[in-house]
C-alpha cells in the first residue's frame, strides 16, 4: 500500500510545476519533500499500530480475568464484569438483554394440587409442574455497566400464570479496591452451592428436597452484601448479607431493621491440570413473625398454625469437577453435595382461626436435617447423563402442649432422579428427567419430565 502512495504523491507534486524541464535543485526539494512525507506517513501508521497492539492486549487479558474470576472465584459474570475505562453514553444506554424459555410435559403418578413433604413446613410454590404440557418459568434479563463505577443487573420472572415477578435487581460496585464487592438490591443469596443459580442452570429440572423443605426453593432478600476475594493463589471467598427477611423461612414484616443475616465462607482450587473444588459453609440467621401456613394434625384434618421466633440454618456444600486436561468439551464430570442443618424455637398457635375451637399456644423447638448428592458425566459431546439422591430427617419436634393435636413421627422424606440431557449449542437443552419421591407416610409418586430451556440474547455465563 505505501508504495502507490508515494506514487501518488510524487505525480501530486509534480503536476504543480511548470511544464520545463527540472533543474538538480527542483529534484533535490521534491526528492526531500517527498522523503519527509514518507517518514511522516509511516510514523503515524507505526502509532496506529502499537495502539491497536496495545488495545488487543488489554481486551484478552480483561478476558482472562474474567474467565479466572468466573471460573476459580465463583462470582457470576455480571459481578466479575471488568470495570469500565471509558464509558459513553451511547453504552449506557445498550444493555445486554436475554430471555431463557422454558417449557416442561410432565406424567405424575399423584396430584401434583397436594404435593407436601411429610414434616416440614409447607414453604410456597415448590410443587411440580401440572400434569401434561405447561410452560415453565421464563426468565428475562437487563444488564450493563453504569458507570466506571457500577454495574446493574435486573432479571424478570415470567411465571405460566402469565403473573410478572421481579427476580433479581440489584446493582454492584466494581470500583472498590482490595478485592471487595458490594452488592445492593434484591438478590439471590449466596448461602451453599446451588441457591444464587437460576432455575435453569441447575443440571436437574427441580430443586433438591433440602431446597425445597428449608428455602422454599431458593431464599432471597432485598438487602446489601458484601463479598471479599483474598488475594491469594488458593481461591477464599468471604460474604456477608443483611435483607428484609421476607421469604421463607422468614416472614414480611412491618418494621424498622434487618430481617435476616447470613454469613458464608468459600474456598477451592485446582489439582493438577484436569481437576478442580470448591466447598463452603454458610449460616442464615431469621425470626419470623406470625408465618401462617396450614398442617394436617394428628386427626388428618387440615389446621392453621403460626410461628413466631428463631429459624437458624447452616448449610455445607462441596463440589469436584473432573476434565481430562482441563478440556471439558469432549467429557467431564461433576460431583456435587450439601448438607443442611435448621434448628427453629419460639411460640406456636395451633388452630390459629379457631376454625376447630381447639386453639392453642405453646412453646415449639425442631431440630431438623437434609442432604442430597448429585453427578453429572458428559460421555460425549452435547449429551449427558445424571443422578441424584435426595433426603430429608423430620427429627422429633417439640410441640410443647399442641404434642395432642400434631404428628411427631420419624418418617424421613427421599427421593430418587435419574436425568439425561442433549444441548444442541450454548443456547438450547434438552432433558429427561425420571425420579421416585416417597415424601409422605405410604404413598409414592413416580414423576417423569420432559423439559427444554432456550436461551436469546446475551446471556451472562454461569458460575462455577
Amino acid at each position: 500500500m505505501r508504495t502507490p502512495v508515494s506514487a501518488a504523491l510524487v505525480a501530486a507534486l509534480c503536476f504543480t510545476f511548470p511544464a520545463h524541464a527540472a533543474n538538480d535543485a527542483d529534484l533535490a526539494e521534491i526528492r526531500a519533500q517527498v522523503k519527509q512525507m514518507k517518514e511522516t506517513y509511516e510514523q503515524r501508521i507505526a502509532a496506529l499500530e502499537n495502539r491497536l497492539a496495545e488495545a488487543e492486549k488489554t481486551a484478552i487479558k480483561a478476558e482472562k480475568t474474567a474467565a479466572r474470576t468466573e471460573a476459580g472465584v465463583g462470582q457470576s459474570a455480571a459481578e466479575a464484569a471488568p470495570k469500565a475505562t471509558a464509558m459513553t453514553s451511547a453504552s449506557a444506554f445498550n444493555p445486554a438483554i436475554y430471555a431463557v424459555l422454558q417449557g416442561v410435559y410432565a406424567n405424575l403418578s399423584q396430584d401434583p394440587n397436594k404435593y407436601a413433604i411429610h414434616g416440614f413446613v409447607p414453604s410456597g410454590d415448590i410443587a411440580p409442574a401440572k400434569r401434561g404440557f405447561s410452560i415453565a418459568e421464563s426468565e428475562l434479563g437487563f444488564s450493563a455497566n453504569v458507570d466506571d463505577k457500577i454495574y446493574a443487573n435486573l432479571i424478570l420472572s415470567l411465571s405460566p400464570d402469565n403473573s410478572v415477578e421481579v427476580e433479581e435487581a440489584y446493582g454492584v460496585l466494581t470500583a472498590l479496591p482490595g478485592g471487595f464487592r458490594p452488592k445492593f438490591g434484591r438478590f439471590l443469596s449466596s448461602i451453599g452451592y446451588l441457591n444464587d443459580q437460576h432455575q435453569h442452570g441447575w443440571d436437574f429440572y427441580d430443586a433438591p428436597l433440602p431446597y425445597q423443605a428449608f428455602l422454599g426453593g431458593q431464599f432471597r432478600s432485598d438487602g446489601l452484601q458484601l463479598k471479599w476475594v483474598a488475594p491469594t493463589d488458593t481461591y477464599l471467598e468471604l460474604g456477608a448479607e443483611i435483607g428484609d427477611g421476607a421469604n421463607f423461612p422468614g416472614t414480611e414484616r412491618n418494621r424498622n431493621g434487618v430481617g435476616n443475616y447470613a454469613m458464608y465462607a468459600h474456598a477451592g482450587g485446582d489439582i493438577g491440570a484436569s481437576h478442580s473444588w470448591r466447598a463452603g459453609v454458610s449460616y442464615l440467621g431469621l425470626k419470623p413473625r406470625d408465618r401462617e401456613y396450614v398442617q394436617v394434625d394428628a386427626a388428618g384434618v387440615d389446621s392453621q398454625m403460626a410461628f413466631s421466633g428463631k429459624s437458624q440454618l447452616a448449610i455445607a456444600d462441596f463440589v469436584w469437577k473432573y476434565a481430562p486436561n482441563g478440556n471439558a468439551q469432549n467429557t467431564n464430570f461433576k460431583l456435587q453435595g450439601e448438607y443442611f442443618w435448621r434448628k427453629e424455637s419460639g411460640d406456636l398457635t395451633y388452630d390459629r382461626d379457631g376454625a376447630l375451637g381447639l386453639t392453642n399456644d405453646s412453646s415449639y423447638a425442631s431440630r431438623q436435617s437434609g442432604w442430597y448428592l448429585q453427578s453429572v458425566y458428559q460421555f460425549m459431546p452435547q449429551w449427558r447423563f445424571g443422578v441424584r439422591y435426595d433426603q430429608l430427617a423430620t427429627g422429633r419436634p417439640d410441640y410443647g402442649s399442641n404434642a395432642a393435636y400434631l404428628d411427631s413421627s420419624g418418617f424421613n422424606p427421599k427421593r430418587y432422579a435419574a436425568m439425561i440431557d442433549y444441548t444442541t449449542s450454548e443456547f438450547g437443552r434438552f432433558r429427561l428427567q425420571a425420579q421416585q419421591s416417597k415424601l409422605l407416610p405410604d404413598l409414592t409418586d413416580n414423576q417423569v419430565f420432559l423439559q427444554y430451556i432456550l436461551t436469546l440474547g446475551a446471556h451472562a455465563a454461569h458460575k462455577y
